[in-house]
């Protein structure tokens, strides 16, 4: 049958792709395999044989929107701006309740329930904390091998929704920061440096204690009805300020989307961290600091690069913080991460993460700056020891702070 939900790609979406081929040198899947199904245009193909009702949803269909990472590199290289990641997620919500089964009911319920929860990402937390103090971290069993790429989290993690944090000059104003899902029990030294660095520059930070997960991974499995009700929470939490600052790429490009999940005012403010920092340090709000010779090689995140098309930012920063900035991957492909992409494609996942390690080492740099937390996990798992990945901020506010004990110039 054809569609059957309101989520489903439309016929100006699917009928906007000319089938160029244009995106093909740009989809890291379609580079893997050579197949065309593993293309957008294949994919976006597939979808309008739906749409006529010249084919079903079953799982052949399954498998081909499945093994889409959804990068979204193919939108910034199509001349015809087909929105490519918004009918990914039509097209999987249209899976869900066309062909549900155990095992994405499970997932769904991971991505859309249990990242709204709090106390039990809190307690989980907690968990793997102790798991990595015991080098469980290290065995080689299936998802227990990711664990290797977390930081080593604090037995009890702090809690940043419900705080407010004083800027250094009054009349600047407040902006409001997302906490997310993950980022506040296994990121709080980025966390830590967003509030600081916006503190410095004169803001007042405020982290609305009714938030939760952004439903950007639910949203990109097919979980809509998941998704739609984290982004209505969110919207009544964060409705009313002029400025969301979000420390992760995949959230940011979510939420900048939320005109589409209820609230072009919050999609409005949305602001990823990285173009927020980037601009006072433009404006003079806060200082670049002087060259210290080491190097760091930037990575771009699939979700800043092609959904947010925020390039030369985070390069900013790196280079504000006194150092050389070295270039991972001017073209930006997948590191393989992609979300859940981990758990349904493992060899893929581990296939592109390997490329991007082997990247990172062509560059001889031991700092690798990310702005996204999946992008961060991976490249860590890959690279192993003798390198240090953290977020751009994250750098800056290091440097900054290094300055700031040494006294102010």
């Amino acid at each position: 049958m054809p569609w059957v939900t309101d989520e489903a790609p439309t016929t100006a979406e699917l009928d906007s792709c000319v089938s160029c081929g244009l995106c093909l040198p740009h989809c890291p899947t379609f580079r893997l395999t050579g197949d065309e199904t593993a293309s957008p245009r294949g994919r976006l193909a597939a979808m309008s044989a739906v749409a006529a009702d010249a084919s079903a949803v079953d799982h052949v269909f399954a498998e081909i929107m499945g093994f889409c990472l959804q990068c979204r590199a193919c939108e910034v290289a199509c001349p015809s701006l087909v929105p490519f990641g918004r009918a990914m997620e039509g097209a999987r919500a249209e899976i869900t309740a066309q062909l549900p089964s155990r095992g994405r009911r499970v997932r769904h319920f991971l991505l859309g329930r249990v990242l709204g929860m709090r106390r039990t990402l809190m307690l989980g937390s907690r968990l793997i904390a102790i798991a990595q103090r015991l080098g469980v971290d290290r065995f080689p069993l299936g998802p227990a091998k990711r664990l290797g790429g977390l930081r080593r989290l604090p037995l009890r993690g702090r809690r940043f929704s419900g705080a407010e944090w004083l800027g250094e000059d009054p009349t600047k104003g407040t902006v409001a920061l997302l906490t997310g899902c993950v980022m506040e029990p296994w990121f709080e030294p980025v966390h830590d440096a967003t509030v600081e660095v916006l503190r410095r520059a004169g803001y007042t930070v405020r982290a609305p204690a009714a938030q939760t997960c952004c439903g950007a991974l639910a949203a990109h499995d097919g979980a809509s009805n998941e998704a739609h009700a984290l982004a209505a929470k969110n919207i009544d939490a964060l409705e009313g300020f002029d400025v969301l600052v979000i420390n992760a790429a995949g959230c940011a490009a979510h939420m900048k989307d939320y005109g589409n999940w209820g609230s072009r005012d919050v999609a409005a403010a949305a602001k990823d961290v990285t173009e927020v920092v980037a601009l006072l340090i433009e404006r003079g709000d806060l200082p670049e600091l002087a060259a210290n010779g080491e190097r760091v090689a930037v990575q771009d995140p699939c979700h800043l690069r092609h959904a947010q098309r925020i390039v030369d930012e985070p390069r900013r920063i790196v280079a504000a913080a006194g150092y050389e900035v070295v270039d991972v991957d001017p073209a930006g492909w997948c590191c393989g991460a992609a979300g859940a992409y981990t758990l349904a494609h493992p060899d893929t996942s581990a296939e592109l993460g390997a490329l991007k390690a082997a990247q990172v080492v062509a560059t001889t740099a031991k700092v690798v700056a990310s702005a996204n937390p999946g992008c961060e996990i991976q490249l860590r798992s890959h690279l192993g020891s003798g390198y240090r990945v953290a977020h751009p901020v994250e750098l800056y506010w290091e440097a900054l702070r290094a300055v700031d004990y040494s006294g102010r110039s």
